[in-house]
């Protein structure tokens, strides 16, 4: 029984050491002083997330594409500017959007 016991514990450590991994991978791909900045990428040029039926980095299909981010310096993501008065945001956009 005790065996069976340490067996589930060891488990358990386990699936939750793997669990914590894989919530940590994005932290630890953004370096220290590092921000996303959403909007902001050329076409391609991304550092990841670019919308459904992506993958990550360099996927991006539409300059400044809104859901698609790239590490800039934290701090100047809003302030930057790109074609058309628009700027950079923290937060995804639903802005140049690939056509479906």
């Amino acid at each position: 029984m005790s065996k069976t016991i340490l067996n589930s514990a060891v488990l358990a450590g386990a699936m939750t050491a793997a669990l914590a991994g894989m919530s940590a991978t994005p932290v630890k791909a953004e370096k220290a002083g590092m921000e996303k900045c959403y909007g902001v990428a050329l076409k391609g040029q991304n550092d990841c997330k670019a919308g459904a039926g992506t993958t990550c980095a360099g996927t991006s299909t539409v300059d400044y594409q809104g859901n698609a981010w790239k590490l800039v310096p934290t701090g100047t993501c809003v302030d930057m500017k790109v074609p058309g008065d628009r700027s950079g945001s923290l937060t995804e956009l639903d802005r140049d959007l690939p056509k479906s």
